[in-house]
This record gives structure tokens, sequence and C-alpha cells, in this order.
């Protein structure tokens, strides 16, 4: 297990969950392919998107289900600022995952975190174990909790 893997293990139990990391035989880059290795709705795949406000420079962590991309327009009024992805060098190194990896929890810097409310429909989504190859699965409730998100509507 990587340093990113070991990261996101180690907050899941720091916060009394009992994940299992899975490493898939496949990448799981896209939500399609993440799905399609997990054998789930697309839907269920919680994308772990790093964005940065393009006036404060601050990071922000978005949650969106793989059905959907993110609304940037509400996104930019929820966060009062217009957002830019954030670049794939300062994700690797103020958060230690890489692009394709990002997982929902395990952070090394905080930021604020919302998370799509589609999510909240299934009864279990999954998220990216801190490699592009790794996930795992959760229910939408207990990742909620655990990564401290406010629901927002990206419809």
């Amino acid at each position: 297990m990587g340093k990113s893997t070991t990261r996101v293990k180690q907050a899941a139990i720091a916060a009394g969950l009992n994940i299992e990391i899975i490493t898939l035989t496949n990448s799981a880059r896209t939500a399609a392919d993440a799905a399609a290795s997990c054998e789930c709705h697309v839907g269920q795949i919680a994308k772990s998107l790093i964005f940065e406000g393009t006036q404060s420079g601050a990071l922000k962590l978005i949650l969106v289900s793989g059905a959907h991309e993110l609304n940037l327009t509400r996104a930019e009024i929820l966060f009062g600022e217009k957002l830019g992805r954030a670049d794939p060098k300062r994700v690797r190194a103020e958060t230690g995952f890489a692009i394709g990896g990002v997982a929902p929890i395990g952070h090394m810097c905080p930021m604020p975190t919302y998370m799509d409310d589609a999510l909240m429909g299934y009864e279990t989504v999954w998220g990216a174990g801190g490699a592009p190859e790794t996930v795992f699965e959760i229910t939408p409730q207990a990742l909620l909790a655990v990564t401290s998100a406010k629901l927002f509507s990206n419809a």
C-alpha cells in the first residue's frame, strides 16, 4: 500500500470507519471506468474534484456524482467566487494526492468540502482510495460525516 492509500486508510480509522481499500485490475481514472470495475451505477462514483478560487487561490474539494459534471455556475455561487481547475502539481504538493487518485479523505491540508446531494440517493458510493487504481465503498451518510461536507444541489 502506497503512502497516499495508507493516509486514506488511517483517516478512515481515525474517524471510526472500517473501509476496505480495493486495488482494481484496471485504472479508475474516470467515473465510467470505476463504475465498470466496481459493478455499480456510474452515479455511485464520488468524484473528488479539486478546484481553486480564482480570487482567493484557496483549494476547494467538491465531491460530485459520477453521473454529473460539476455545474460551475452553481459552484461559483456556492463559493462566492469563480473556480478554476487547480494545477496538478499544486494538488499533489498540498493534498498529497495525484490527479486521478484524489480521495475524499486523508488530505494533508484542510479545505472546504461540498458534496453533490445526488450521492445521497444511493445505498453506498465509491470513492478513490488514494491512487488511480484504488477505491473504497462507503455509505453516503458516512462520507458526508467524515468529510464534514456541506450538501449542495448540482442539478
